[in-house]
């Protein structure tokens, strides 16, 4: 079984190379006339752009062909202050450039809209604004070229809204309601709070929806479920798509602080997950969470080289010996000493 490794938005081994450069309401505001405005944003927005292109050069160069475009591409993209500007006609040969080269070198790319985004909101403003952010991000793909549903947009169920059961429902209605446009781009993701990987499973079954899983997120809310049990279903839900199944990633700050990421990828945790992945035996690819972007793919590529019954392809691909009877031996373990989950990484091995 193969594994690719991706990282989200930033790159730390190029100099100057933000792809979310921003002005504030009150900056832009402050700024003398519309003429001023405009400058200002398309600036700020072609060095987005040329740097994203610089990204997707540098990660051809390392091999890396996950990767996760920044939300912040177009500055106050969905302020009513700019809703006058055509940003797509604007920069069009920049936006094709960027699709063009991600079409030709077969990249996975998606995108991860803010939190705020919320489709099960029992506000109508807070849903009329999370669908003007997800029409914003697929209005990116379009302007890119990326017309094929194959590029993903990942959201999180939502808020809680005191009542779990009906927040699903919620949820449920209104993602139906979406343009097919934006809804067959939405793949789901477990949350470290409130919706467990079970919970958002269920989600995903009933509506055909592929799912994320969080393993970190797992680790910080989940109620009994194991990883064994979960990720053949998991990746059920892509199966019709056409990329592999994808997974997030990331170790905790500390314990203290267990939910936020850890700069680096801890490589007895990732290697004690895959582990367990490797009783699946089933290609997938692996979004990098880590504070420390592509440097912590990088390191962690490294330390894999080191790992046994792994073998190196490149930089970001690697390929699982599939040992026979593991996940007979871990079902075994499991009725043994039971599936409640720990954030000790021991219970992984």
């Amino acid at each position: 079984m193969k594994i690719r490794l991706g990282y989200v938005a930033m790159t730390l081994n190029l100099e100057k190379c933000s792809p979310s450069g921003t002005v504030t309401v009150a900056n832009f505001k402050k700024l003398p006339d519309e003429e001023a405005r405009m400058y200002r944003l398309r600036k700020i927005t072609r060095e987005n752009l040329s740097n994203t292109l610089r990204i997707l050069r540098y990660n051809k160069a390392l091999n890396i062909s996950v990767y996760r475009f920044t939300s912040k591409l177009i500055p106050l993209a969905t302020h009513p202050l700019i809703e006058h500007w055509d940003y797509r006609e604007d920069f069009k040969e920049e936006f094709s450039e960027i699709g063009k080269f991600v079409k030709e070198n077969d990249f996975r790319v998606s995108a991860h809209p803010d939190h705020y985004t919320l489709i099960n909101s029992h506000s109508d403003k807070v849903l009329e604004e999370s669908i003007k952010d997800l029409d914003y991000h697929v209005k990116i793909y379009e302007a890119m070229g990326l017309e094929d549903y194959r590029y993903k947009l990942v959201l999180h169920v939502g808020g809680l809204y005191k009542d779990k059961k009906t927040s699903i429902e919620r949820f449920k209605e209104n993602f139906v309601k979406l343009p097919d446009r934006i809804r067959k781009r939405i793949i789901l993701e477990n949350d470290d709070k409130s919706y467990t990987a079970a919970d958002v499973l269920e989600i995903c079954k009933e509506l055909k929806i592929p799912m994320v899983i969080d393993i970190h997120h797992h680790r910080c809310v989940n109620h009994g479920e194991s990883l064994l049990s979960l990720l053949p279903e998991v990746f059920d839900t892509w199966k019709g798509e056409y990329f592999k199944p994808k997974i997030h990633f990331s170790s905790p700050k500390s314990e203290k602080d267990f939910r936020s990421h850890a700069d680096f990828i801890d490589i007895g945790e990732f290697a004690g997950f895959l582990e367990i992945a490797g009783a699946i035996g089933r290609d997938f690819d692996v979004m990098l969470e880590a504070k420390s972007k592509d440097s912590a793919l990088l390191q962690l590529s490294n330390e894999l080289k080191n790992v046994k019954g792994i073998r190196s392809i490149n930089e970001s691909e690697f390929e699982l010996e599939r040992k026979e009877g593991r996940k007979e031996a871990y079902a075994a373990r499991e009725r043994e000493e039971g599936t409640q989950e720990s954030t000790d990484s021991s219970t992984w091995l």
